[in-house]
């Protein structure tokens, strides 16, 4: 029987990326580098763990209204329902039964990193479980190695660092491992980002993993127009960062149209039966400066710059095509865990 049986709250942040996906794939960065440009955002993925005094697990997700529940002396069956939670606990390991309950802001496939996010505040919930420590380093590597190599899916280091570490951070990936720059901005920066993004879900989700691995054979094949992409998104990410460090995000802002046209000459098919391209077209017909599709493509959600005197009629051409804005400011923090008054958090 668990010695504490009060619950605990693990919060983890979805993210916008500006420029640099696909630059994170081990295939592309052990040879190149790699850089992203990300923030974390008010919208997040939380998960509430309960312990048992038996050896059962349950996992509910609250928003897709899915339960699973197996025994912990049994190997958990990998069916496509709830197996980011499975995974985790039986990488991480736990004590005793508990029970989870998962929430997300974003639905999965979105673009926001709610996948990594899901299995990020999982981990944390466990390590405050078992009163581990681990490092921010560390939790991204658990995160990732439950997601690409328990359960095999396609992807890249971004969305797990995110979740870990928080905040507006330039991200570099090579053969020696992964740098987390915090970008210096200023205050009226910072104000002047929160104020002219917006964000817009699609009402699209990428529902396979196709287009990364497409994206991924273009690269290995040699594709030319794949790696020129790739390389434009990665030379973005420090010219991107240079700008907020200068005080100038309207050049951020202008150059995210010239970041999605760069993904989609990596991977011509981000675009491909959804409405990405109908939703950029209008948002810059009505005055927006740039946008792209935040994630893999597909669907997702969309980042857009506009000055407040254009956003009403931004938003009203997003609206018009079937786009739903989401309020979103940026936030600081990482992952985080509760247990009454204490807080869990990896160290730096």
């Amino acid at each position: 029987m668990t010695s504490d049986p009060r619950p605990i709250d693990a919060v983890a942040p979805l993210r916008i990326s500006f420029v640099g996906g696909g630059t994170d794939f081990p295939h592309w960065y052990r040879e190149h580098g790699g850089a992203v440009l990300s923030a974390t955002i008010d919208h997040a993925v939380r998960v509430r763990l309960t312990p048992r005094d038996d050896r059962e697990v349950i996992v509910r997700s609250l928003d897709l209204d899915e339960l699973v529940r197996y025994h912990l002396d049994e190997q958990p069956v990998y069916d496509g329902v709830m197996d980011l939670a499975k995974a985790a606990i039986e990488r991480v390991g736990v004590p005793t039964g508990l029970e989870l309950q998962i929430a997300s802001e974003a639905p999965p496939g979105s673009g926001l990193g709610g996948s990594s996010a899901l299995v990020t505040a999982v981990v944390a919930a466990l390590a405050m479980l078992d009163d581990r420590t681990i490092d921010a380093h560390e939790l991204a590597a658990i995160s990732y190695a439950i997601e690409r190599e328990d359960l095999g899916i396609s992807g890249g280091w971004q969305d797990q660092y995110a979740a870990a570490f928080g905040g507006l951070n330039l991200l570099e990936f090579g053969e020696q491992g992964v740098a987390v720059t915090p970008v210096a901005v200023g205050a009226e920066t910072r104000r002047t980002l929160e104020r002219n993004l917006l964000l817009c879900y699609t009402g699209y989700v990428r529902r396979h993993v196709g287009l990364i691995d497409r994206q991924i054979a273009f690269s290995r094949e040699g594709r030319e127009d794949t790696r020129l992409g790739l390389k434009q998104l990665q030379e973005m990410a420090y010219v991107m960062r240079d700008a907020l460090e200068a005080g100038d995000p309207d050049t951020v802002g202008r150059m995210l149209r010239s970041a999605f046209e760069a993904k989609r000459l990596m991977n011509p098919h981000i675009a491909e039966d959804n409405p990405i391209e109908a939703m950029l077209g209008a948002a810059q017909e009505a005055g927006a400066a740039g946008g792209k599709i935040c994630g893999a493509g597909g669907g997702g959600y969309l980042l857009v710059y506009a000055d407040p005197d254009v956003q009403p009629a931004v938003r009203r051409g997003l609206e018009r095509l079937g786009g739903q804005m989401a309020p979103m400011r940026l936030h600081p923090d990482g992952v985080r865990a509760y247990r009454a008054d204490a807080i869990w958090a990896p160290f730096r």
